[in-house]
């Protein structure tokens, strides 16, 4: 058991599912069934879970996406509704298919009930503000959604011969030029009451943050403006980034209530993941209500169905 600040009260809005007929030899582990995960989660101290889907579900099925979208997220609003007080879903969407994913976006929301969408930084080398996406976009505006953005499963181009595993550099920086993206092409300007949640502390965004906002009168991005505000109205995700020099830049850029919590679960488990909250759990920078903040409260405020059940609300 991990030593924790209050058993079972941590929201970790980064945390894995694949309905069984897709655990196949895409799949980098053996997954864990519905009963297994809320065993580990207890000993994590983590009272609820925000699930999602990973690239390599959609990428080992691209012939038949709208198919698993729906059953996949329809087998996350099954655990949700079985345990309703452990789990929320983002729903998964079929893109680059708009016209599904928009159908499928609407089944999730309106008839399952879903929490929210989990969105990748890319989709076939389009990323998420190509003009392909702005329905989708538009219609996540229109509903003030929660949108997850995690990192799509890339390599790096062959001729580099950088030869690392991708986690390292790849998902990092798809994930950064991502929300570069969103920002150079004005999709979050044209959209301002999307909520967004960016995975493993938005890649690089802290560090490159000044770089960034060098877009604002630049020859190429003529009307890009509000750079800094921008990136400090988005949630940041911690899987994998809590060590203190990843912490430190981005607790510069947004303070602590705008920090969630994440576990990265199943993927990142046993002594990595240990070594990850002991990282978490070393760090300086924040006081204990800053850490409750991170841990519970940030994350309450976009999902509050989760306060009384764990028998703490928050005004949204």
């Amino acid at each position: 058991m991990i030593e924790g600040t209050g058993a079972n009260r941590r929201i970790d809005v980064h945390h894995h599912v694949v309905p069984p007929q897709y655990a196949g030899d895409s799949m980098p582990i053996k997954l864990p069934d519905t009963e297994t995960q809320l065993r580990t989660m207890d000993g994590w101290h983590i009272q609820t879970a925000i699930t999602s889907l990973t690239p390599r579900v959609l990428m080992a099925n691209s012939h038949r996406l709208r198919e698993v979208a729906r059953t996949c997220n329809e087998f996350q609003a099954r655990v949700v509704r079985d345990h309703p007080s452990r789990f929320g879903a983002f729903a998964l969407l079929p893109l680059p298919d708009v016209d599904g994913a928009l159908e499928e976006l609407a089944y999730a929301l309106d008839v399952l009930r879903l929490d929210g969408v989990g969105l990748f930084s890319s989709y076939d080398g389009r990323y998420l503000g190509d003009s392909l996406f702005d329905p989708v976009f538009d219609e996540l505006n229109r509903r003030k959604a929660v949108v997850f953005i995690h990192p799509t499963h890339c390599e790096a181009p062959a001729e580099t011969n950088l030869g690392s595993p991708p986690f390292v550099v790849e998902y990092v920086f798809d994930t950064t030029r991502a929300i570069v993206n969103l920002i150079f092409t004005g999709t979050l300007r044209r959209c301002p009451d999307i909520r967004v949640i960016v995975a493993h502390g938005g890649g690089a965004v802290p560090f490159l943050a000044q770089r960034i906002s060098m877009l604002e009168g630049h020859r190429q991005a003529r009307t890009v403006t509000g750079v800094i505000p921008t990136l400090r109205s988005f949630y940041y995700e911690i899987a994998s980034t809590t060590a203190a020099y990843a912490l430190r830049s981005l607790q510069e850029l947004v303070g602590a209530k705008r920090i969630l919590w994440g576990s990265d679960l199943p993927f990142v488990y046993g002594e990595r993941l240990k070594t990850e909250v002991d990282h978490w759990q070393e760090y300086d920078g924040f006081n204990a209500n800053d850490r409750l903040a991170v841990e519970r409260q940030n994350a309450l405020r976009l999902f509050p169905r989760f306060g009384p059940a764990a028998g703490a609300s928050v005004q949204p």
